[in-house]
């Protein structure tokens, strides 16, 4: 017999609070830090609670495929697809500054079902399962109302991104039009947007590993989580969070050669 979402989600829940407190042994102390090929930092914190998730994860479902940030994908037949990024946002934990996340997201026959954004260092957990809601803290956790671009608060993580990406033309016009911007957002930004206290986050650059949960969350919360194409999709090369209100105003804003 299958587990439930309800089921699964409590144990996403549990192992990946028991990760985030493994991670805040390693906070704001003096740790090595690597360079990997793609000159992203990793820290020990890292793969230590990569492999604690691995292992908890192989424990109780020994056939589930993992794919993970620091390690091999482990494949097999299984429909469910479990997602791991130990720490999202690796330089904000190198700097001790505690936006940085632990992130777990499960698929079930290619469909996200459930999904964990957790804040150690700021004692906030965001999370969703398929038709359960998103909860922030045990609380119901909604998006905001705002529905003019010129009331938005836009939530990236670096600026360079969007030049490194040629995409600064497309965000520009979304920065013109907000009311304000603000950076060190990473996997906050998108749960600040879950959370009803931003109500845009984009980035130009990304990985399934770094948005897993997000999809679900958003959804779940009344929002929507999309690439700039607006596929509903955590496979995409870039992602937008809002609120359902702004949704076209932002992606009109990333696609303004071409009306929505």
């Amino acid at each position: 017999m299958r587990p439930s979402v309800s089921e699964l989600l409590e144990f996403a829940i549990s192992i990946t609070e028991q990760a985030g407190l493994r991670t805040l042994a390693y906070y704001q102390t003096d740790l090595a830090v690597e360079t990997k090929p793609d000159e992203s930092p990793v820290t020990a914190a890292d793969k230590d609670a990569e492999a604690f998730l691995r292992q908890a994860i192989e424990s109780r479902f020994p056939d589930h495929r993992i794919l993970g940030e620091e390690f091999p994908e482990k494949e097999s037949s299984s429909p469910y697809k479990w997602i791991i990024d130990p720490i999202d946002g690796t330089k904000s934990f190198i700097a001790g500054v505690p936006f940085y996340s632990n992130l777990l997201g499960l698929e079930v026959e290619g469909e996200v079902v459930a999904g964990i954004a957790n804040f150690p260092a700021l004692k906030e957990m965001v999370y969703a399962g398929k038709g359960l809601g998103a909860w922030w803290n045990r609380k119901p956790a909604r998006v905001g109302s705002v529905s003019d671009l010129r009331k938005a608060r836009v939530m990236i993580t670096d600026f360079r991104h969007f030049e490194k990406r040629e995409a600064w033309p497309k965000f520009k016009p979304v920065l013109d039009s907000c009311l304000f911007s603000r950076t060190w957002g990473d996997a906050y930004g998108h749960a600040l947007v879950a959370t009803g206290r931003a109500e845009i986050a984009l980035d130009p650059g990304m990985n399934p590993w770094d948005c897993a949960p997000f999809g679900i969350i958003l959804k779940e919360a009344g929002g929507f989580f999309t690439d700039w194409d607006g596929n509903d999709t955590i496979y995409g090369p870039n992602a937008v969070s809002a609120n359902p209100e702004l949704k076209d105003q932002v992606l009109a804003c990333l696609w303004n050669d071409r009306s929505r």
